[in-house]
C-alpha cells in the first residue's frame, strides 16, 4: 500500500496529478479567444513533464536519461510560462495558479538536481 509520503516523491504520479491539477482548474476557467490558447498550450505542456519523465526512466543509457529529463525540465518552465500568462488573464484564479505555480518550482528543483547528480555519477564512472 502507498502512503502519502510515498506518493509526494513518486515523480510518475506526483507529474501526472500535477498535469491532471491543471486539467481540473481549466475546466473552472471561461474559455475566450485568449484563454482558449493558452489553456491549449499548459495543458500540453504540463502533459509532457510526465510524458517526458516516463520515457526517462525506460531510457537505454545514462545519457539518454539525463536527455529525457532535461527535456521534462524544459516543459517545466514553459508550463510555467503559460501559467503566468494564465494569471494574467484571469486574476480571479490566482489563487489556485499561484499553488500550481509551487509544484512547478518544486518539480523543477527535483529534476534539476536529477540531472546535476547524473552528470555527476556519470564523472564517476
Amino acid at each position: 500500500m502507498i502512503n502519502e509520503n510515498t506518493r509526494k516523491y513518486d515523480l510518475q504520479e506526483r507529474t501526472a496529478k500535477f498535469a491532471e491539477n491543471i486539467i481540473i482548474l481549466s475546466r473552472k476557467i471561461k474559455i475566450d479567444s485568449i484563454n482558449r490558447d493558452i489553456i491549449s498550450q499548459v495543458i500540453k505542456s504540463a502533459g509532457s513533464i510526465g510524458a517526458n519523465y516516463c520515457e526517462a526512466t525506460e531510457a537505454e543509457s545514462k545519457k539518454d536519461f539525463i536527455h529525457k529529463v532535461s527535456i521534462a525540465k524544459k516543459e517545466i518552465k514553459e508550463t510555467q510560462h503559460w501559467l503566468r500568462l494564465l494569471a494574467k488573464a484571469n486574476p480571479d484564479q490566482r489563487e489556485s495558479l499561484v499553488k500550481l505555480w509551487k509544484e512547478s518550482e518544486e518539480l523543477l528543483l527535483i529534476f534539476s538536481k536529477t540531472i546535476s547528480t547524473s552528470r555527476k555519477n556519470i564523472l564517476r564512472t
